[in-house]
């Protein structure tokens, strides 16, 4: 039977599982994977929802309304820290310690059709996970609405951004980061101060050079069509990384399979993988590999710190050659 309705459509990714499979062998990583996902489904039964069905490391669930749907991904969350932490205690495998979940929500009109489900907010939230960092929970706009006053003021704008196969940007907010246990890169240099507030972000690759305002933010670095600073390489992914200005600085937050390394003009190199660091002064962005590398894809970054706003001279020429977008 096929009904059309509106529905809240949400995507959880289970990150990390590859290196179960490396270090436990298939049949125990199976077991441990099969393991998590069932505990993930069981909040979508809690709050009401139907798991439509479960993809390998992650699953598709439908709720009638939006705040169900956002419980959901809290309580998601909730449950896979429970787990990676009891790992800890147990001395489980660091494959178990190292899982990781981002979560995609949409909201929309689609199609239930013989089981599974079809249309714009189904392939919307399923795109939100290429944009989605460690333990993040995004959502669109119609999401947001059907939330309480009090809930939504935990989510954040990241504005709109360009979705993978859809032509239309989409209005994206994310729940506030959570961290897992021993995840320190988002941390490590939490307590730089910069004096003055900065202008924008400098970035640049190759002979392109383009200063990005903390208005225009976020941005995503990658190799793909949507992306706002493309990197032709074949180690960087389509969406690689997510320039966000948050909380007065920039955070970089790697969304690759390859990971993203920052090394700041010290020499300290951060290693990212699906997670994030502040960004400060200058240094270099290797996406996909190391800037050790002599062959990595390396950004150059430098904040900006200037009287006024940058001029659309500043923000868009790219060093003699046409504007990158």
């Amino acid at each position: 039977m096929t009904q059309i309705a509106d529905r809240t459509v949400l995507f959880a990714d289970l990150r990390g599982s590859t290196s179960l499979f490396e270090t436990l062998g298939n049949a125990e990583a199976t077991s441990v994977v099969t393991h998590c996902i069932n505990a993930l489904s069981r909040p979508v039964q809690a709050q009401g929802g139907h798991v439509v069905k479960t993809l390998g490391d992650g699953l598709m669930a439908v709720f009638a309304d939006s705040a169900a749907a956002v419980q959901t991904a809290v309580a998601m969350h909730e449950v896979l820290d429970g787990m990676v932490q009891k790992g800890h205690e147990r001395g489980a495998s660091s494959g178990l310690r190292g899982l990781r979940l981002q979560i995609g929500v949409a909201r929309g009109e689609i199609v239930e059709m013989g089981g599974d489900c079809f249309g714009d907010a189904v392939n919307v939230a399923a795109r939100l996970l290429d944009h989605a960092g460690d333990n993040e929970t995004l959502v669109t706009s119609e999401v947001l609405s059907g939330l309480s006053v009090e809930r939504q003021a935990r989510f954040r704008s990241l504005d709109r951004l360009a979705l993978r196969g859809r032509a239309e940007p989409v209005q994206v907010h994310v729940l506030g980061r959570r961290r897992a246990r021993g995840d320190a890169a988002i941390t490590q240099f939490g307590d730089v101060t910069i004096a003055g507030e900065p202008q924008g972000l400098r970035l640049s690759w190759d002979q392109h050079s383009r200063v990005f305002p903390c208005r225009a933010l976020p941005a995503v670095l990658g190799r793909g069509p949507q992306a706002a600073f493309r990197v032709d390489d074949s180690r960087v992914s389509r969406s690689h990384a997510r320039l966000d200005w948050y909380g007065g600085s920039f955070q970089l937050t790697d969304l690759s399979f390859n990971g993203t390394y920052v090394r700041f003009a010290d020499g300290e190199i951060v290693s990212l993988r699906r997670g994030s660091c502040m960004l400060h002064g200058s240094g270099t962005i290797g996406l996909g590999a190391s800037p050790t590398d002599a062959d990595a894809a390396c950004v150059r970054f430098e904040v900006v710190h200037v009287d006024g706003e940058p001029t659309s001279h500043e923000r868009d020429t790219v060093s003699g050659q046409r504007p990158i977008y």
